[in-house]
């Protein structure tokens, strides 16, 4: 009763250091204004995002053969038109929907597989040299080009994308996670658990798990950046969105064609795609500093 009594305790007394810790941390990415600009940003995009339908006049796929190739600032379309008279605006505005989608399904599926193997490959002992040659075969292969091996495999779709850069995203999630979870099952709590019969799943999905979310969200957040420009990549190469789909790199790849005669079909995407990666890259950035234990102060 003694040792339940103070794994209670020990657990209260966690969550109120938690509690405090998400205080300090939320204050400390506040102070950070290059953070502060990034989460503006996202928060703008995923504003446009969800209510696209109704903050444009044209729809991203409506051609309009008598008004091709209008410069940023035409009346009627302040970002201008394609080669075919589609609004630049509308088809922006859109193709963040697929870049945040994209960009979340496939960081929402690599977290989920590289959970589940750094949790394993850490707590396990058995399954730990197995886990983790198969990650370093993975890490054996560049990033881009394993997607692109799964996609030609797969075949070109946004589908096939989505899983190709998942793959991709695994192998770095399961070594951060397996990192954290070697220290985090050498406190004593956790031998304090074992020692009154407490399940291993139990130990590793409320006691563990827990403790390792920070570097989790960090990862989460930067590969985000990731795998938006991975997407665009992709398409910009013809393996991933297929015309006329409002997708930033194959509208960039479609407007490369006419750089001269409106080089805003190309630098425009261009533009959306680094601000997009920009912000999260800041943000993970400015998350990493804010939850470090040795920066707060």
């Amino acid at each position: 009763m003694s040792t339940d009594l103070a794994i209670e305790t020990n657990s209260s007394n966690s969550e109120k250091k938690k509690d405090g810790f998400i205080v300090e941390t939320v204050k400390k990415l506040v102070q950070n204004k290059l953070a502060v600009i990034g989460l503006v940003i996202i928060f703008i995009q995923v504003v446009l995002a969800i209510s696209a339908p109704f903050i444009v006049s044209y729809g991203p796929y409506e051609q309009d053969p008598t008004a091709t190739y209008l410069g940023v600032g035409s009346e009627g379309h302040f970002l201008g038109t394609d080669n075919y008279g589609r609004d630049m605006w509308s088809r922006i505005v859109y193709g963040s929907r697929i870049s945040l989608i994209v960009g979340v399904s496939t960081v929402a599926i690599g977290l989920l597989g590289g959970i589940t193997l750094g949790l394993l490959a850490g707590y396990f002992k058995k399954l730990d040299a197995i886990i983790m040659r198969i990650v370093d075969l993975l890490f054996a292969f560049p990033g881009i080009l394993l997607a692109m091996l799964i996609i030609a495999m797969l075949g070109t779709s946004l589908v096939n994308v989505v899983i190709a850069i998942s793959i991709w995203s695994i192998p770095g999630c399961a070594r951060i996670v397996r990192g954290s979870v070697l220290s985090v099952k050498k406190q004593e709590y956790v031998m304090a658990l074992r020692s009154v019969g407490a399940g291993n799943t139990r130990i590793l999905l409320k006691h563990i798990l827990p403790n390792c979310t920070a570097p989790i969200i960090v990862f989460a957040t930067t590969r985000m950046a990731t795998a938006i420009l991975s997407t665009a990549s992709l398409s910009y190469l013809g393996l991933g969105a297929q015309p006329p789909t409002p997708e930033w790199g194959a509208m960039i790849a479609a407007g490369q064609n006419f750089m001269w005669d409106a080089p805003h079909m190309a630098v425009i995407p261009g533009v959306a795609i680094m601000l997009t990666v920009f912000a999260f890259n800041v943000v993970g950035d400015g998350l990493r500093d804010a939850l470090d234990p040795n920066m707060n102060v």
